[in-house]
């Protein structure tokens, strides 16, 4: 596996070896030494979740807060989508800014994104089949959000915003300004 620090402190991009025949394919996408090692913590998942989602869904951008913080590792099974993590530790010099990659089933590439960002993302092909690994227990109470299209963090989502499909909830997401803080 190949993984690349990306602008944000803690944050990787890995592309997996993907090893191809006349038979198909085979690729190790996880292996828990291998990860702590590369990105220099010890990060333990404990709980995995999936969904699907059709083109233009747009979810995110969620966190959960305190001593119930997630780090995530994400990955498409099907489809493509833009994923998008930003920085929302105060006292980072990289604070409000974010990074986006593609993910998609043919690309098999993940992103690691830890404690202390919101994380979102839009499904770019007719559907979509996310995947994610989080290192925390999801508690209703710490949610966290922020607007998807706050304007002190730019995020070019390169896509129209009459088409997004967005929840009733992520509508109304405060701004990272009035956002509940992460710690």
């Amino acid at each position: 596996m190949k993984f690349t620090q990306t602008k944000l402190k803690g944050c990787f991009i890995i592309e997996p070896k993907i090893i191809q025949d006349e038979r198909g394919y085979f690729m190790e996408s996880f292996n828990e030494r291998t990860f702590q090692e590369a990105i220099g913590q010890n990060v333990h998942f404990v709980q995995d979740n999936q969904s699907f989602s059709t083109k233009g869904v747009l979810r995110g951008l969620h966190y959960q807060t305190g001593e119930h913080a997630q780090a995530k590792l994400v990955r498409v099974l099907q489809g493509e989508v833009l994923d998008v993590a930003v920085d929302i530790r105060p006292e980072s010099d990289t604070f409000g800014q974010y990074e986006s990659v593609v993910l998609s089933a043919e690309n098999q590439t993940q992103f690691f994104i830890p404690r202390g960002f919101a994380h979102g993302f839009l499904v770019l092909s007719e559907n979509a089949t996310f995947f994610y690994k989080c290192d925390n227990f999801y508690n209703k109470a710490s949610e966290g959000g922020i607007l998807f299209n706050d304007e002190t963090i730019g995020i070019d989502w390169s896509f129209d915003e009459a088409k997004l499909i967005i929840s009733e909830k992520d509508k109304f997401l405060p701004t990272l300004a009035n956002a509940k803080k992460a710690w």
